[in-house]
């Protein structure tokens, strides 16, 4: 066999391998997990001013990412509602794992920013596991 034909199949070969790899890798990777909250406020003012600044940054510090935010707070576009009854606010974050939101929940931070941001609104949050893309 020459040697072009031999490093022709090598770098096939080699190819095939390496992308046979990075799909095994892919197939591993965990899924994004999402946290949806949303929130019905009674006191914008205060909401705004004492719990929004504290809890974004927790969520900064705690590895989240903002993907969407939509209601009532200044600069966010509305919430367009198709069924049923809307939030007045919604956000939507990515996390790592679950494990990451639980942690982030259970902090002493969150606890401490939650009891302040229950005096101004009410919450309803839930996490769900992206799909593979």
């Amino acid at each position: 066999m020459k040697t072009n034909h031999k490093v022709t199949i090598a770098l096939v070969a080699g190819a095939a391998i390496g992308g046979a790899a990075i799909q095994g890798l892919h197939a591993q990777a965990k899924p994004p997990i999402y946290l949806v909250t949303e929130v019905d406020v009674t006191n914008p003012e205060a909401y705004g001013r004492e719990f929004v600044p504290k809890i974004q940054a927790l969520f900064k510090a705690m590895g989240a990412r903002d993907l969407a935010r939509g209601g009532g707070a200044p600069g966010t576009p509305p919430v367009t509602v198709y069924e049923g009854a809307p939030s007045k606010r919604v956000g939507i974050q990515v996390w790592d794992s679950l494990e990451k939101i639980e942690a982030f929940r259970n902090s002493t931070e969150f606890k401490e920013a939650r009891r302040i941001g229950d005096k101004y609104a009410t919450f309803r949050s839930y996490a769900i596991v992206g799909v593979p893309q």
